[in-house]
């Protein structure tokens, strides 16, 4: 009887609300495992969560977000789904200073005048009309161009927006298939089975079907051997590693009675100021210097020793060592969460917090009682 936003089981990071519609382009795009995708235009972190999870462990996507507010969301909503897998950068899509052709699969999903969303934010059809939809049509162009840019010959490129308003879709397809060597692809719709493929993919919105929505595969021609254009020269990969190797950290810091560090994909731990950082093995040969990134939070690093985060549940251990509250009701859960101690009979600075076995985090114990702190 409630939002299933405002839920434990949200607030854990164990499931993620999101419209329907907004869920198609990632499986649209349908990077494989140990795919790196890029997602152009990530905040608030669904269709990048999505990516990531289609990726996996062993692959890598780079969320890129303009607005320092919307950022921080990106970050946060990453972190609290454990998704270790993804790095995070501040700067505009239509200027990211990526390497070109480097990239296999790439989302965009720009900024828009919201249309499909009318049946819950009425005022967007007033609001974006007429000509004040222009602006939004060149910064679409302007992030399409730089996608295509980015984009590996051969690469799949999903173009998706929650408008229907043809300026902004099907017109800016036909103009990226003029202008940029971008063929739409044929692709099955991802809510049917067996459903008949389509170029292009319309939701006209309404009860049940999600908001309104419109989503293109795009594809980049493959140019002749002796046309490839000169790539630019990498400056990513040693020199970035060899600017921070004194920040590196040994995994182990991060190893306790209640986490697992061997449970991280391939990468490494930094140190970053008090921040303790995970970056992702593959980031070191796709992110250049120039680019301001950041990759996972795990928590801080002060006076050499690691606190990390609460959060951490997927690197909880199945250790008999690590002290555990297994509860198997929620209500001493929302206790903590709503700032109260429980007394604990062990010793130590962390305790595992399970639900019916489930991991869900990490307590703070103190003077035997556990607390829960994101401080």
């Amino acid at each position: 009887p409630f939002p299933l936003g405002s839920s434990l089981a949200a607030f854990f990071g164990l499931i993620y609300i999101q419209d329907r519609s907004s869920m198609l382009p990632p499986l649209v795009l349908a990077p494989p495992s140990g795919a790196v995708a890029l997602d152009m235009c990530a905040s608030p972190g669904g269709k990048t969560g999505l990516l990531a999870q289609l990726c996996g462990a062993e692959g890598l996507v780079l969320g890129n977000e303009p607005n320092p507010v919307r950022l921080g969301t990106l970050r946060r909503n990453l972190e609290i789904a454990n998704l270790f897998q993804t790095v995070t950068a501040k700067g505009p899509g239509e200027d990211l200073p990526l390497e070109s052709g480097a990239w296999p699969y790439i989302l965009l999903d720009p900024p828009c005048s919201g249309w499909g969303t009318v049946e819950k934010h009425p005022k967007v059809a007033k609001l974006w009309k007429g000509d004040k939809i222009k602006p939004l049509a060149g910064l679409q162009r302007a992030l399409l161009r730089r996608a295509a840019e980015l984009l590996q010959a051969g690469g799949r490129l999903v173009y998706s927006t929650c408008t229907t308003n043809s300026a902004e879709n099907e017109e800016q397809v036909a103009w990226a298939e003029e202008n940029l060597a971008l063929r739409p692809e044929s692709f099955s719709d991802p809510r049917a089975e067996n459903a008949p493929s389509v170029t292009l993919l319309h939701v006209a919105g309404g009860e049940g079907e999600g908001q309104g929505f419109f989503v293109a595969l795009l594809k980049k021609e493959a140019l002749p051997a002796t046309a490839q254009p000169p790539r630019a020269e990498e400056d990513s990969s040693a020199a970035w590693w060899a600017n921070y190797r004194e920040r590196l950290l040994p995994r182990a810091v991060l190893d306790s009675a209640c986490l697992d560090s061997t449970r991280l994909p391939p990468g490494e731990l930094a140190a970053f100021g008090d921040s303790l950082i995970f970056m992702p093995a593959k980031a070191a040969g796709l992110l250049p210097e120039k680019l301001a990134w950041r990759g996972f939070g795990l928590g801080k690093f002060t006076g050499g020793a690691a606190r990390p985060s609460p959060r951490l549940r997927a690197l909880m251990s199945a250790d008999a060592d690590c002290p555990a509250l297994n509860v198997e009701e929620p209500e001493p859960i929302r206790r903590l969460l709503s700032g109260n101690s429980l007394n604990f009979a062990g010793q130590g600075r962390e305790v595992g917090l399970y639900f019916r076995n489930l991991p869900l985090g990490l307590l703070r114990l103190r003077g035997g009682r556990v607390m829960w702190s994101e401080g």
